[in-house]
């Protein structure tokens, strides 16, 4: 089955297990090459911290000037290339190849942050019907020539709703929790309504609110399913594959 499948930066800081990950990745490129959308905001935080510039969020988004542009879309070139190497069969990306990635200026104080436009599937399509899978970094192209930082949900759930394909959100978490603080309260599936509720009372809160909704906004997009579970351990990937972690449904 084909998927979308996003691994956030949190889930890759621990080198052996993004590895074992990675292999998994690549083996399902035999059946059906997966296209991986990877984050790295611990990956950029270092690169930043090391050019020496300051780093800063507004609602989960992080504030992106000229110069910390530059600097982000170098330290995820770099780890696509990394974890595609890692992956095998795969091609890493940025949204400026071949215009894959499209996306317009989310707000003036977040400088250099987007909001998805367009995706174009034509190199995805093409290098899938290679056996190889797609890995895509999260910076889009503004149209004009430019460069813009796009939260990596949100190109996930834009690239799943392209293709008409279902997206698996692999983060350091083992899914949606019932009870923050008990890893072991995963809820198996949740609402729109549930979703709301619980955003509402506090128990889904900080970094998991902007992948719900990720996982939603895909679904409004037209892709026929979205998950959230464990990409830290490769089992989780086993797990989510066979109806593990916390399916969004509408």
């Amino acid at each position: 089955m084909s998927m979308v499948i996003k691994y956030g930066g949190n889930a890759m800081t621990d080198q052996a297990t993004r590895a074992a990950v990675a292999v998994r990745l690549g083996a399902m490129a035999a059946d059906a090459p997966p296209v991986v959308v990877h984050g790295g905001g611990p990956f950029i935080n270092a690169a930043l911290d090391r050019a020496g510039l300051e780093h800063s969020f507004v609602r989960g988004l992080r504030i992106t000037s000229p110069a910390a542009m530059e600097v982000i879309e170098q330290a995820l070139t770099l780890l696509g290339k990394h974890l595609a190497h890692e992956i095998g069969p795969a091609v890493a990306l940025t949204g400026r190849d071949a215009m894959l990635l499209t996306a317009a200026v989310a707000s003036p104080e977040l400088g250099l942050v987007g909001h998805m436009t367009g995706v174009d599937v034509r190199a995805l399509t093409a290098l899938r019907a290679a056996g190889l899978v797609p890995v895509v970094a999260c910076v889009a192209s503004d149209g004009a020539g430019g460069v813009l930082n796009v939260n990596g949900d949100e190109v996930a759930s834009a690239v799943a709703a392209a293709l008409g394909e279902g997206v698996l959100f692999l983060s350091n978490v083992p899914g949606v929790l019932d009870e923050p603080t008990d890893h072991g309260s995963v809820m198996s599936e949740l609402s729109r309504a549930d979703i709301a509720s619980r955003i509402a009372d506090g128990r889904i809160a900080g970094g998991m609110i902007p992948k719900v909704e990720s996982a939603l906004a895909a679904l409004d997009y037209g892709a026929p399913f979205a998950v959230i579970a464990d990409g830290r351990d490769p089992a989780g990937v086993e797990s989510a594959l066979s109806g593990g972690g916390t399916r969004i449904r509408p």
